[in-house]
């Protein structure tokens, strides 16, 4: 048996290799899972196997002659397969060299592994057309204990003139399996991450976004595959993936033909009018696909991707978040500072963080009394704010709170001085009439003088607010007429481009300001991803806060993204009562869209006893794993769980998600996570003023008690809403 520094050590994503016959083999290892690449004779590098980790990694250098794949190319399983040559599938790079030429091979030059840290390894390998000065390294950064991966490529040339990538993946994995089931996401405005799963078959089915910006509206870029059957919460080998770019994307899934049955997945870029010239010695990096193996289910899966994202990408993922009351759906555009102060005073009253003024605060010339007019007039409105914004947040730190703002600097109206002082800023074709998307415009972001400008309407508001606390970032618009002023010839680039020009403007944002909370808005699920989470604190699931339609919509990015990542606010959407909102927005970072004034006696006492609660807890729901108990897909009642890393603590959140007679809660529902072996006191929190609970009075458990036979929650049309705290009892 190994020892554990040896496992720890050799194991962290090593690149074991064995020489025999010119054969390299590079085993990327994790603390449970594998990949492994190998060369054959003709120096082709190829993905041989992806899997649990083998307890003798010798082993790994005998996978490949184990297959007899029906393969006349002999690079069907290559790891970045190229075009042009013996590629008879989709490829994974497209070029067109500098003298016209079309093919690419690239062949295996070398390895090398840098060890970041005692978790974090990276594997480069170096590949090399033998004709042409042109190279392509992969990159493999592993996260040993989460077993995640990130995945991504650099092209370059030194070739005499410009060469043309026509496409350009960041990964390129291979999957062997009886079968494979993708479960893929589509939606719309108010509608987002509605799943889809089918089983794969032969061919070649391509998920893609081609909307500039706001790329997540129609399709994101997340996805899971099943191999052998379909996975479920706790069984099945599953993969999770999703793509860190915030533009254009492509996700291609083709199952080459029998006896072979190769799943081939490629993600990238989408170069769709996308084509780009590359220079002599210039890098062209792609952006990361990241995705993590589990053989233990969905549920094991997804517990690994909100570990890592909170360590590594999510902006102060381990860190803390603040609750808010924000003005949006009490004034919208028609608010002064008279309705301001008092709603500073609201917002103490109800107990929340912070006051987040929304949409509507600037433009003179043209004020921003609707969505037509201002954007790109970032000063305040002199009629709304005669004592501009420094007033409002001294105002907000008079009554104990903090103060926050809405912005959407990437977008510009027509109607504003912006768009007439610099219409060469905006995004749009010459000689063709200007299509709006919710009467708006792009900002270049392709233009480092737009990208000054958007970095300086942040800058700006700290400069003259030091104190301010929080921003809401926003991007309501897609890209129409897509072309522009800046990059003259090079337009194919625009797609690209812009979101290298956001990241920029990001980068300088968080060395200035690295740990301010930004909520990354989008109009709702249309920018979620996380080459934007990298640089914010939240994201703003969905403009749909109906909370039975926030159940189904949370429970879906759950799979992908960490509960302190989701904002869930409380607004006047649906029907059902108070307690039942609130009680599905304390799944994340909870948050208030409400007129406080309109709470009667009962309610506002029942909004601080869950905020209460909420306090006690938020460590656990940000923190702690997450469990998928009961799916609202095919139950009456949605349950979902959270459990601290010591198991001492555990809230359980159960939800009536169909409303026919009689439906709810019939029998037990099994919990998850805890230790089999401690007791734990059983308690219904979120008591609405004048109800009782529907548990018995803190019964106590052991742990394979709850896991093994479980609490009816007995959800039901007279309680449609249930929350249990879970205690170790000492």
């Amino acid at each position: 048996m190994r020892s554990k520094n040896y496992l720890f050590t050799a194991c962290l994503m090593a690149a074991s290799i064995f020489a025999k016959a010119q054969v390299v083999t590079i085993a990327v290892e994790t603390q449970h899972n594998a990949l492994v690449l190998q060369t054959d004779a003709g120096k082709n590098l190829k993905m041989v196997y992806f899997g649990a980790k083998l307890n003798d990694a010798k082993g790994y250098a005998g996978i490949a002659k184990m297959y007899k794949p029906n393969d006349d190319s002999g690079i069907l399983d290559d790891a970045y397969t190229p075009s042009g040559s013996a590629n008879l599938a989709e490829p994974a790079i497209t070029v067109t060299h500098a003298d016209g030429n079309k093919s690419l091979d690239l062949q295996y030059v070398s390895h090398a592994v840098t060890k970041v840290d005692d978790n974090v390894s990276l594997l480069t390998v170096t590949l090399k057309d033998p004709a042409y000065p042109f190279e392509v390294k992969l990159y493999y950064k592993t996260f040993f204990k989460e077993d995640v991966t990130e995945q991504w490529s650099v092209i370059k040339h030194n070739e005499k003139g410009v060469v043309t990538l026509n496409k350009f993946g960041s990964a390129n994995l291979n999957f062997k399996a009886d079968g494979f089931w993708l479960k893929q996401y589509h939606g719309n405005w108010a509608s987002e991450m509605k799943p889809e799963e089918s089983k794969l078959t032969h061919g070649i089915k391509t998920i893609d976004s081609k909307l500039g910006t706001r790329a997540n509206l129609y399709q994101p870029s997340t996805f899971i595959i099943s191999m052998d059957k379909p996975a479920t919460e706790d069984e099945g080998k599953v993969l999770l993936g999703s793509l860190e770019w915030s533009g254009n994307f492509r996700l291609d899934f083709e199952l080459s033909p029998e006896p072979s049955n190769y799943l081939r997945l490629i993600a990238g870029i989408n170069n769709a009018a996308a084509e780009y010239h590359l220079k002599p010695n210039e890098d062209f990096v792609t952006p990361a696909l990241v995705y993590t193996y589990s053989e233990h289910g969905t549920g094991d899966a997804s517990r690994k991707m909100h570990r890592w994202a909170r360590k590594y990408k999510i902006v102060d993922g381990e860190g803390s978040r603040l609750t808010l009351l924000n003005n949006w759906e009490s004034t919208y555009f028609d608010f002064n500072e008279t309705k301001l102060a008092q709603l500073f005073k609201d917002t103490k009253k109800l107990g929340v963080d912070m006051f987040l003024l929304d949409d509507g605060w600037f433009g003179n010339n043209h004020p921003r009394n609707g969505d037509n007019a201002g954007l790109g007039d970032w000063q305040e409105n002199k009629l709304k704010l005669p004592n501009g914004i420094s007033a409002l947040v001294k105002e907000a730190d008079a009554n104990g709170v903090k103060f926050g703002i809405w912005i959407e600097p990437e977008m510009v109206n027509p109607a504003s001085d912006l768009y007439k002082a610099h219409p060469d800023w905006v995004i749009k074709e010459s000689g063709r009439p200007e299509k709006y998307f919710r009467n708006q415009l792009v900002l270049d972001l392709t233009n480092p003088k737009v990208q000054d400008f958007v970095f300086g309407v942040v800058d700006n508001l700290f400069i003259k607010n030091p104190s301010l606390a929080y921003i809401k970032w926003d991007c309501n618009a897609v890209i129409y007429n897509a072309n522009s002023q800046y990059l003259k010839k090079d337009q194919s680039h625009l797609y690209t481009d812009y979101v290298r020009g956001l990241y920029k403007v990001l980068d300088r944002v968080r060395a200035k300001y690295p740990k301010v909370p930004l909520m990354l808005c989008s109009g709702g699920g249309g920018r979620v991803d996380y080459g934007a989470l990298k640089y914010f604190t939240e994201y703003w699931p969905s403009d749909n806060t109906d909370p039975l339609e926030r159940v189904f919509i949370q429970w879906e990015y759950s799979y992908f993204f960490p509960a302190i990542a989701s904002s869930n606010h409380i607004t006047d959407w649906g029907k059902q009562p108070l307690k039942f909102k609130i009680d599905v927005a304390m799944m994340g970072k909870m948050g208030f869209d409400i007129v406080v004034s309109k709470l009667n006696e009962q309610e506002l006492a029942y909004a601080h006893i869950a905020l209460k609660n909420y306090n006690g807890l938020k460590d656990v729901i940000w923190h702690g794993d997450q469990y998928r108990l009961q799916s609202p897909w095919v139950n009456d009642v949605a349950s979902l769980m959270y459990v601290n890393d010591s198991k001492s603590k555990a809230v359980v959140f159960n939800y009536l998600v169909n409303n026919r007679y009689n439906a709810g809660a019939k029998a037990p529902i099994r919990f998850k996570g805890l230790d089999a072996t401690k007791t734990y006191s059983v308690k219904e929190i979120n008591l609405y003023p004048g109800t009782g609970t529907v548990l018995e009075t803190e019964p106590k458990y052991k742990g394979d008690f709850l896991m093994n036979v479980g609490i009816n929650p007995q959800v039901s049309a007279f309680h449609t809403s249930v929350v249990i705290q879970l205690d170790e009892v000492q």
